[in-house]
């Protein structure tokens, strides 16, 4: 089964239950669709697709913010055989130009707040020839998704599918270059999903809350939920720990996935008594899980202290891998939070040297993955194909070491790491200690030029909300808990940049302060 024939399949079994609900937190409104409509739509988008010309193979970009609507986008193209190329709303006017000239996309779904900037490019977007618009504002020359959906025929369209087709392109978020087109096949996202289920434990009844940008491979999540049969509930607009625990108390949620900004925000919340969880009904709530970046153990206990009966689980994957699938942490394994975990089914993994080979228990080597999700390539780049998968294991560049029970830790990014006099120094042990202290809010800590040293480490610190804290009462407070080789040497007191999906964004800081 692929997840064209999921969709007719949960439409036949769950006809009238809510396949997505999507909560606009401050305007208010809540829409829901159930399986059979959702089917319907997006056979009559496939179908219209496929009148306007879009073929097998041909690429349609999607560009929007979470909603229902781009959901029908992304499986439409899907039924119609045509590859999905979700676009980073963030994404600049050259950013989306670099990637057409790599795409070449024959249509542009697109949310109504960007249709004036399409108008503005078309003549960079030469190979689009049609533009459909989500949302009520119409733009010359563009029809309205509703529009399109209504004209469209209804029933499946007739077109083959097989496992090894490709069918999606995303375009990595580019926070250290150029947008990196991955492209992945049906089974690939197949896998991501059967990933997820499995290693959650999802069934029909769960309500999963969704947060994390669709544009972004964390659409592993819903596709796992889909998978079940379930439900997915999309909290739009803004996120604030008060919307969060009042979508989850009014939506009875069972399942849900924080970044570490987020969870951060949800704790100074709940210490601070802004918010008290007696006011909200959270007895449906059974896992939350992480994902994204190293996870802080000190964040995972601090939730358990607040949500003693809630399931914890730690997900590991990138965009190369087809997002989370590859390594889980496990609901069972609380002891070793703080690990990303061991190989789900499927997958397996090692911990090499630079030239291939494994290291021994213990030392850190950058981690490689091999499995079903791995990208089919980097598009219309051999090269860095051929540099980031050696028969068949994919090289993630994160590195890592292994325990004596063969749970896998991430030291550091292969980048960040912090070359001191000689000392690798992994930037995410910092942080983690940094991030024990009861004043500090978010941390990142990064190489910054010595003439003595080649790089000094240097710990950006933002402080909890009207706290203040001094350099001489951080650093009392590390030299009980790092080596001496290991502490900052220099000390600022700034916000921690993070893009969409939690990820400190390090460049921003290496320029700022560089």
């Amino acid at each position: 089964m692929n997840l064209v024939e999921m969709v007719e399949k949960n439409s036949r079994l769950y006809p009238r239950k809510a396949a997505f609900v999507e909560i606009k937190t401050l305007s208010k409104e809540r829409e829901e669709i159930h399986w059979e409509a959702f089917h319907d739509r997006t056979n009559r988008l496939a179908n219209a697709l496929l009148d306007r010309g879009v073929t097998k193979g041909d690429k349609v970009f999607i560009l929007g913010k979470n909603s229902i609507n781009w959901i029908e986008a992304y499986f439409a193209v899907l039924k119609a055989g045509g590859w999905v190329v979700p676009l980073n709303f963030r994404f600049t006017n050259d950013d989306i130009a670099f990637c057409a000239g790599v795409a070449e996309p024959k249509a542009f779904i697109l949310a109504e707040e960007y249709g004036d900037r399409a108008q503005e490019m078309r003549s960079q977007l030469g190979t689009v020839k049609e533009y459909v618009i989500i949302g009520k504002k119409s733009v010359e020359g563009m029809d309205l998704l509703d529009d399109v959906i209504q004209g469209g025929a209804t029933g499946l369209p007739d077109v083959s599918l097989d496992y090894g087709d490709d069918c999606g392109l995303y375009f990595t978020s580019g926070t250290t270059g150029k947008p990196k087109p991955v492209l992945l096949t049906h089974l690939n996202l197949l896998s991501t999903a059967i990933a997820e289920l499995t290693t959650h434990d999802l069934k029909e009844p769960d309500r999963f809350l969704m947060m994390p940008p669709l544009y972004h491979l964390a659409i592993a999540h819903l596709l796992g939920t889909m998978l079940a049969g379930g439900t997915n509930v999309l909290l739009t607009e803004q996120i604030t720990p008060q919307f969060l625990l009042q979508a989850m108390s009014d939506e009875q949620i069972s399942v849900v996935f924080l970044l570490v900004p987020w969870a951060l925000d949800l704790l100074e919340a709940l210490d601070k008594g802004v918010l008290k969880k007696e006011d909200y009904d959270l007895s449906h709530w059974q896992l939350t899980h992480m994902g994204a970046q190293s996870i802080p153990p000190s964040i995972v206990q601090r939730l358990k202290e607040h949500f003693p009966d809630m399931k914890y689980d730690t997900d590991y994957g990138l965009s190369e891998s087809t997002g989370p699938g590859p390594l889980h942490l496990g609901m069972e394994n609380g002891h070793k939070v703080g690990a990303i975990g061991k190989p789900t089914m499927m997958w397996d993994a090692r911990i090499v040297d630079p030239d291939g080979n494994d290291v021994a228990q213990g030392e850190v080597g950058e981690l490689v993955v091999k499995g079903p999700g791995v990208m089919k390539a980097y598009y219309k780049n051999p090269e860095l194909t051929a540099e980031t998968i050696k028969d068949g294991w994919l090289y993630t560049g994160d590195m890592s070491s292994m325990d004596e029970d063969g749970f896998i830790s991430i030291v550091d990014r292969k980048k960040d790491v912090v070359i001191c006099g000689g000392e690798n120094i992994f930037p995410v042990e910092v942080e983690n200690v940094i991030l024990r202290h009861p004043k500090v809010f978010d941390v990142a800590v990064i190489g910054t030029p010595d003439k003595r040293l080649g790089e000094k480490v240097t710990a950006v610190v933002d402080v909890v909300p009207d706290e203040s804290m001094t350099e001489e009462e951080l650093n009392a407070f590390l030299e009980e808990n790092l080596p001496r080789y290991k502490r900052p040497r220099q000390i600022i007191f700034d916000k921690v940049p993070r893009n969409p999906t939690g990820k400190i964004e390090k460049p921003k800081l290496r320029d700022k302060y560089c």
